[in-house]
Order: structure tokens, then C-alpha cells, then sequence
């Protein structure tokens, strides 16, 4: 039995395997073996559950004993197998005298062969045969895997011959690494024994080299498939980076290469220190933890750490809230530095792989070299990577922590792991006294501010653990989660990617997505201002109150220290006071009022700020994680960046305004090439919010489409076309206007499987609607297959004519998004009087599901409003639509009893009691 098993308390509580065997035998004999099976199966099955729910209840008791939970289940396992390969060679295929050829080893491989198991784990065996399979051994492999089939196991089997287990395992990487933690379960142990020896003979000796390259290729491979980051917010334990596989491959490696039979043996061959062990051991017993619980909740196989077991996962580890963090995102920081500590240990592992296996002038797997660089500032350059010349390098100088990485990236050169083996070791070097040595700061602020490669320095800086401890503000946020489905990475993660973003945009590399914003960085005058805000925009996240307010006090103090002026400490702290401004007012605000965008300007007051907060607000929005960027919002901050830098290089008047309409309508003239009466008469037709809030392809298409439905004499248009540039379908609605227009519009779309995420809605002055609506697919692309805009233009068009009852269709469609249940999202509705001169303005904040925005637009109809524009805005399972309208004579609506009333229809509609009640 394996030594693993043998700190496990209380064994038999787990299972009696004497008990069992005692019990197997005392079934009645029948000629049919799978009667006899049959008969086994419900004892086999009660020792199986038995056992689960006891290593269940332990775990409950003591929930973060992770590697004795895994253990165990892994234990239990043997047992079963052991008992079911008795009962099928002695009592189903019994074997009176066996030949040399009729020996069968049951071996375990992979992770059960190392003895770690969840709950729902695949079993993982191998069975082997000397030579040929001879029949008994097919009758009994054949018997035994049914059995374990009809225990509901999931069963990862192969049977090989020995020579077929040594072919197969030089051929194939991922058998080699599953035979490499191959163990002996029960049989022909000399069989087993003799298996071994010729893996390590025939198969691992002089192939360490191989192997070792080989794994951490696919290592590397299996990181870009699941994001490539492991501070990703729904992380996979297992196989994602920092999770279970990367301790596995350090693991595997040790083992190939130096044939170590443990953990602790790692420390034995120096690849490890004692520390480091003990690091190895906390993260493997904690990710086992969470893998078990996992398990359980899951009722299978998961290693997906998904939002909506989160939470529960956390309860059951027995996290607590504090101030500013639920118990949840406590729970998940922990998750994020455990694999950063698998991180760190994977760079230990390099830096000891690169002295066994580089050749002389050589890097590991890496034969390119730079050239030794001049003026190292007394680092020194190992092939290739910048390394320290003595162990107390840093002790001399601690500032020499934060210069290794200004003059790695002065170089262009990648840090040696022994040296960021030392930085960890020594990180604690850094103090008060270190923190406010200008040396240092001036170190900091150039890799912060530098043209070539920022992002990869401070994460470098961060994985060493020197960022936050010479920045404490920015320690409190590295590995924080935010509990929502809108952001992808932590906090820290996050913002050294919007530092990533902003070096790229700065050098022209995104200037065919971010044109405006490339351009603008040129004329860029506080080009340290933007670095230093852009990194300090969320550092007071997860503090209790408003992290834009928290963050200005930050930088106030912070900026100050880095070197830099009171005039550039003055913007940053504006800039991260304001950092949301430009996206709520774009996102959740009518660009066509002007009142918006003269509200906006008040606050930015200045272009250079205008400037700033533009490329600020772009790096952020894409740091989020994919996705989440389209051309649509592209075109919003757009339009607002030119509406208030007009402003404010022409004073608050609005004699832009006109020159906008005037020269929109001098161009649409142009490309219709319409008779002057025509045009004209278009032109009366239509309000001056059209002509403002719409773009110049949208006039052209909605004239065309006017012009065309009054010719046929008709009532209705539809219109659908996907708009790669705005990353969704524009739909045009032209119809006789009249109330409920819109939350049927609205209902018709959700049914054809769409989202609108921007409407503009417009009345001409002979009482037509002219509505033009950008939706989108479930997975957030525009309509684009033929039939799927024939779908959608027939909905609209039914719901419409009131072909059939709208209210029963949206209360019968299912409503999926599961995942956003497991967030508590309190609806907030905010009236608001003083945000337009000419619409009461009302925003919805609400917990996202389908037809959340028909239930809306029919509360808003109830209330006898009617709906000027609608903008509609998602973060994640965070749903913010906006509305702009009056009463039905065209006024603002300021009756504080009307308003409240609107307020508990708008709160009813987005709990979702609106559908409740009309399918009702």
C-alpha cells in the first residue's frame, strides 16, 4: 500500500475492505458470472457511497484539508478495485492452475496513480499482461470495468502487454507522463515490478532532456488555451495557470529527471528549499481543499471555478466578510496568490533546469543570445538574462531591488529566475526608509513611464512581490477579485494590462482600433500623468466606499513620493477622481442633448484633460478582458470627445450645434442628390434631435428607406443590416407612431433572440417613428445570417400587427444566464429633472436577464410617458438602461406623485414582476 495512505486517520471508517470481501463472499454462487456481478453491485455501491459521504463529512469538519480529502478518495478507490479484481478472478474467472501467460497487474496511473483524487475524479488504471492478452485476461478486464461502469465511475482504462506499454510510452507524451506516476493497485506485483524497470530503463533514461522541453511546451500551450493569465475572475484549478497541472509538471519533471518519489525529495536534490517546500505543500493542500468542495457542490467531476459556486465555496472554507470585501472575494484573493505561488515556484524550477541542462554560452531550450549590453549598473548578464553578481547584492543596496528592473528594461533583457529568487527572498529589505529614497522612486517611475516595454517590468516587479511592498496601496488590491461578471482579471492584473494597452497605443500599435485615441496621444503633453493614472485608477478598490474618491486621496500622496510635481499630482488625482466620467456619460447619456455634453465639459475644463481622460478611459474599458471593447463604444467616446472639445475650444454655446446640423445636412443633400423640394421637405419633417444624435450613414439609409415606404403608399418598414464597424445590426423601425411602440419593439427583439443596446427614437412632426436600434446576438456580435434578419424583421413585424400575445411568448421563453443569479443586485431606479433642458431622464439599475428592457419600456407605457431615446449599458450581470422622456404633450414630468408612482413601476418591472403579472 502506498506510503500516502498510511497518515490517514481512521482508515476503516472510510471502508472495511475485510468486511466487504467477507461480504462478496458470501454471495450465493451462480453459473452466470454477470448474475454474480449483478449481485455485487449494490454492496460495492453502498461501500462506495458510504466511504464518499465519510471523506465528505470530514472535509465538511475540517474544511481546508485538502491533500487528506484527496488522499482519501484516492485510498477508497484502491480498496474497490482491490476487492473487485478478487471477486472477478477467484469467483466469477476462477484459475485453478495459470499459465506464465495468465498473470494481470491492475496498475494506477495519472493522478490516481499518485494517490490525490476528488470525489468525482476519473479513475485512471492500466492493466497488463505480460505478453498477448490471453481470453481470462480479456474475460476479467472485460467483468471488471463493467463493474466499475455500473458504479457510475468514469473509467480512463488502457490494457497493454509489456513491450506495448514501452512502444506506446516513447510515442506519446501524455502516456509517458501518465506511466511516469504509475503505482501498483493489486495482482502480479513481479508483473508490476518488472513494468517499472523497463520504463526506466527503456523509456526515461536519456530522454530527461526531451522530456523537460516537451512538457513545458505543452505547459505553455495549455496556459494560452485557458487565457493565459492566471489572475483570470472564473479561474480552472486545474488546469489553468498557477492551478494543480503546474504543480503537477514541477512534479513530473523532479521525477523524470532526478527520479525523486515525493514532494519532500524535492528539497533532497536541491530543487527546492525547505521554505519553498513548505510553499509547495500550503498551495497543493489548498487547491486540493477547493477542488473537493468543488466536487461535492457540483455532484461531479468540476474544476471550473464558475461565480455561482464562488460563493458557496467560500462558506464552506469558512471565509468571513470585512470591511469592503464580502467573504467571497477573500476567498478568491487567497485562490489568486496560491497561484502565484505555484508561479514562483515554477520560476525556481526554471532557473534550476537552466544550470543542469544549458549548455556553455547556452540558455535552456532558448539558443538565441543578445549581446552582452554596456553599464549594467553592476548586474551582470548570464546568456541572455540580467542576474546579480553576489547573494547580498541586494542587501547593500536595496534600492538595487527596484533599479533591477529599470535596467532590465533599459537593456531589453529578461531577469534571470535566480535573481528573482533572490528579489522574493529579500522583498522584506524594502521599508519606509527605501519607500521614500528618491533613487528608488525615480527607478519606479521610469519603468512605470518607459517607451519600451512597461507592462512586462511591473508584472516582473509584481510576481517578485516588490511592486506592492514598495507601493502598499497597490499590495492591498494584487490578487483582488471583483465579484461581478464584468471584469475578467484582479484588480492588479487589470491595471498592469491598461498599462500594457497604453504603452501599445502610445507606439501606433492599435491605430486600426483606437484611431482617435492613437492620434490624440501625439499632442499628449502630461505624458507621466497618464502612466501614473492609468496605474493608480482602482488601487483604492475593495476599501468600502467610493474607489474613485479614495483613489484621488491616493495619488495625492503617492505622486508626490514618485517625483513628481504638485501640477502633475493636481491631474492625476482629477484623473482618477474622474476616470468613470467619460464612459457613464457616453455609455448611459443622450450625446444628441447638449446639456450633456455641456455638463461634461464643466468638468473636464480643460483639452488637455479632455485628452487624458479619452486615452484613459479606452485603456481601461479593454483591460476589462475580451470582449468587452466593440466599435460601438468606440463611436460613443468618439462623438463625445469632439462634442466637448468642441465646447470647449468654442466657450459653452451652441453654435457648433447648428454648424453640425448644417453641415450633416449639406452632405446627406450631396449623396441623395434628391430635387431641392424633396430634401427639403425631409428636412421639415424631421426634429433637430435627429439631426444631431444620428450619424451621416444613418441619414442616408433612413431617407432612402422614408422616401421608399411613402412612395409604396405604406405604413411599415423594418430594416435590418449587420454594421461591422458598430459591432452590432442596426435595425430601422419606420411606422406610424403611437404608444407602447417601443416595449413591443423592444419584446420582439428578445423573442427573435436579440439585445438592444442603443435606441434612438425619433417622432417626425406628421407623427411618424423613426426608430433606429443597434442589437445584438447572445454571444454580443451583430445579426448577420440572412435567415436570422428575416426572423427578426417578421418578430417586430407581428408583434407590431399584435399577431399574437406578446406577453405570453416572453413569460414562456426560458431565461438563461444562470451564472447571474449568484449575484445580489438590489434595483435602483434615479430620477433625474436637471440632466436635460427638455426630458426627465431616468436610470434603471437592475440585475441583467432577457426582456428586462421590454419589461421596462411597458412600465415607462403604463405611466403615460412617452420614450425619446433609451440607452442601454451592461457590466457583466449588471444591467444600467437609461431613459429620456416626457409627458405625452411633450413636457418634462415633475408631479412628485407621478414620479414616485413611475419609480415603483420601474422597480416592479426590474424585479421582474411586470411579465409575472401579464402571463398571469
Amino acid at each position: 500500500m502506498s506510503t500516502r495512505f498510511d497518515t490517514l486517520p481512521n482508515r476503516r471508517a472510510i471502508i472495511d475492505r475485510r468486511e466487504m470481501a467477507d461480504a462478496l463472499a458470501a454471495l450465493a454462487a451462480e453459473r452466470d458470472a454477470s448474475a454474480m456481478r449483478q449481485q455485487a453491485t449494490p454492496l460495492l455501491r453502498a461501500a462506495l457511497d458510504a466511504g464518499r459521504a465519510e471523506i465528505a463529512g470530514r472535509l465538511a469538519a475540517q474544511p481546508t484539508r485538502g491533500n487528506e480529502a484527496a488522499a482519501a478518495y484516492a485510498f477508497l478507490t484502491d480498496q474497490l478495485l482491490r476487492l473487485i479484481f478478487d471477486f472477478t478472478t477467484q469467483r466469477l474467472y476462477p484459475l485453478n492452475n495459470p499459465t506464465a501467460a495468465e498473470r494481470l497487474t491492475l496498475m494506477a496511473v495519472g493522478g490516481y496513480g499518485r494517490g490525490e483524487m476528488a470525489l468525482y475524479s476519473d479513475v485512471d488504471i492500466t492493466f497488463i499482461t505480460p505478453w498477448k492478452q490471453t481470453a481470462w485476461a480479456e474475460q476479467v478486464i472485460e467483468s471488471m470495468l463493467y463493474t466499475l461502469w455500473d458504479l457510475g465511475l468514469k473509467i480512463g482504462h488502457s490494457s497493454r502487454s509489456l513491450d506495448e506499454l514501452v512502444r506506446m510510452a516513447k510515442a506519446d507524451l501524455t502516456i509517458r507522463t501518465a506511466q511516469l506516476e504509475g503505482r501498483f493497485v493489486w495482482g502480479d506485483e513481479r508483473l508490476y515490478d518488472e513494468a517499472s524497470r523497463r520504463f526506466d530503463r527503456e523509456v526515461m533514461a536519456g530522454t530527461a532532456r526531451t522530456f523537460v522541453i516537451e512538457k513545458l511546451a505543452e505547459r505553455d500551450a495549455r496556459h494560452k488555451r485557458m487565457g493565459d493569465s492566471r489572475y483570470v475572475v472564473e479561474p480552472n484549478l486545474k488546469e489553468g495557470k498557477g492551478g494543480l497541472r503546474d504543480l503537477h509538471t514541477l512534479f513530473w519533471i523532479g521525477k523524470y529527471v532526478h527520479r525523486v518519489r515525493s514532494t519532500a525529495d524535492l528539497v533532497h536534490k536541491k530543487l527546492l528549499s525547505p521554505t519553498e517546500l513548505r510553499r509547495f505543500q500550503r498551495a497543493e493542500n489548498f487547491l486540493w481543499a477547493v477542488r473537493c468542495h468543488l466536487h461535492l457542490i457540483a455532484g461531479r467531476a468540476e474544476d471550473r471555478l464558475t461565480f455561482d459556486v464562488q460563493r458557496e465555496v467560500a462558506e464552506r472554507m469558512r471565509y468571513a466578510a470585512r470591511p469592503g470585501r464580502s467573504a467571497v472575494e477573500r476567498f478568491m484573493q487567497h485562490y489568486f496568490l496560491t497561484a502565484k505561488q505555484v508561479g514562483d515556484l515554477t520560476g525556481v524550477f526554471l532557473a534550476h533546469l537552466d544550470e543542469e541542462f544549458a549548455r556553455r554560452g547556452r540558455r535552456f531550450g532558448l539558443p538565441k543570445l543578445k549581446r552582452k549590453p554596456r553599464n549594467l549598473e553592476g548586474f551582470i548578464f548570464d546568456r541572455g538574462r540580467l542576474t546579480t553578481p553576489a547573494d547580498d547584492f541586494f542587501r547593500e543596496d536595496p534600492a538595487r531591488l527596484l533599479e533591477m528592473f529599470a535596467v532590465a528594461d533599459r537593456h531589453g533583457l529578461e531577469i534571470h529566475p535566480a535573481a528573482m529568487r533572490q528579489a522574493t527572498r529579500d522583498v522584506r529589505l524594502i521599508d519606509h526608509r527605501v519607500r521614500r529614497d528618491p533613487r528608488a522612486n525615480a527607478f519606479f517611475l521610469e519603468v512605470l513611464t518607459s517607451p519600451r516595454d512597461p507592462e512586462s517590468a511591473l508584472r516582473w516587479m509584481n510576481e517578485a512581490g516588490i511592486f506592492g511592498r514598495f507601493v502598499p496601496d497597490f499590495g492591498r488590491v494584487v490578487a483582488q477579485m471583483q465579484f461581478d461578471m464584468y471584469h475578467h482579471y484582479t484588480v492588479d492584473e487589470h491595471s498592469i494590462r491598461a498599462i500594457g494597452l497604453l504603452a501599445q497605443i502610445e507606439k501606433g500599435e492599435l491605430e486600426g482600433d483606437h484611431p482617435l485615441a492613437t492620434d490624440i496621444f501625439r499632442r499628449i503633453i502630461s505624458r507621466r500623468v497618464l502612466y501614473a493614472a492609468v496605474l493608480l485608477h482602482d488601487i483604492a478598490k475593495g476599501r468600502g466606499g467610493d474607489h474613485s474618491i479614495l483613489g484621488a486621496e491616493v495619488a495625492e500622496k503617492l505622486c508626490p513620493r514618485f517625483g513628481m510635481t504638485p501640477a502633475e499630482t493636481e491631474t492625476v488625482a482629477w484623473l482618477v477622481r474622474y476616470h468613470l466620467l467619460m464612459s457613464a456619460t457616453a455609455f448611459k447619456r443622450d450625446l444628441s442633448d447638449f446639456k450633456t455634453i455641456l455638463d461634461f465639459a464643466e468638468k473636464v475644463q480643460s483639452p488637455e484633460r479632455l485628452r487624458l481622460l479619452l486615452i484613459l478611459t479606452v485603456v481601461d474599458i479593454r483591460a476589462v478582458g475580451p470582449g468587452v471593447w466593440n466599435g460601438w463604444k468606440r463611436q460613443l467616446l468618439a462623438d463625445l470627445y469632439e462634442a466637448a472639445e468642441e465646447v470647449l475650444r468654442l466657450g459653452h454655446k451652441q453654435k457648433g450645434r447648428r454648424e453640425r446640423i448644417d453641415a450633416k445636412q449639406a452632405d446627406l443633400r450631396t449623396v441623395l442628390g434628391w430635387p431641392d423640394d424633396g430634401f427639403e421637405a425631409l428636412i421639415r419633417r424631421l426634429p433637430e434631435s435627429y439631426w444631431v444624435s444620428e450619424a451621416g450613414d444613418i441619414l442616408e439609409r433612413n431617407a432612402r428607406l422614408i422616401a421608399a415606404t411613402d412612395g409604396a403608399g405604406k405604413q411599415l418598414a423594418i430594416t435590418a443590416h449587420a454594421d461591422r464597424e458598430r459591432g452590432a445590426t442596426l435595425v430601422t423601425i419606420y411606422a406610424a407612431d403611437h404608444p407602447g411602440l417601443f416595449y413591443r419593439i423592444a419584446g420582439a427583439i428578445h423573442l427573435a433572440g436579440g439585445s438592444i443596446i442603443d435606441a434612438r427614437i425619433h417622432t417626425t412632426r406628421d407623427g411618424m417613428a423613426v426608430d433606429n436600434l443597434l442589437v445584438q446576438d447572445p454571444f454580443g456580435q451583430p445579426f448577420d445570417d440572412p435567415d436570422r434578419l428575416q426572423r427578426l424583421r417578421v418578430t417586430i413585424e407581428d408583434a407590431l400587427a399584435n399577431r399574437n400575445r406578446m406577453a405570453d411568448r416572453l413569460a414562456a421563453k426560458p431565461l438563461p444566464r444562470t451564472r447571474a443569479e449568484a449575484f445580489e443586485i438590489e434595483p435602483n431606479v434615479l430620477v433625474d429633472n436637471k440632466a436635460s433642458n427638455r426630458y426627465t431622464v431616468v436610470e434603471v439599475n437592475a440585475r441583467d436577464r432577457p426582456a428586462l428592457l421590454n419589461s421596462l419600456a411597458q412600465a415607462l407605457f403604463q405611466s403615460k410617458v412617452t420614450i425619446h431615446s433609451a440607452h442601454i449599458a451592461t457590466y457583466g450581470e449588471r444591467a444600467v438602461d437609461v431613459f429620456y422622456f416626457t409627458d405625452l404633450i411633450g413636457d418634462k414630468v415633475t408631479n412628485a406623485t407621478r414620479l414616485k408612482a413611475l419609480e415603483r413601476r420601474l422597480l416592479d418591472a426590474a424585479a421582474g414582476e411586470t411579465i409575472e403579472r401579464a402571463a398571469a
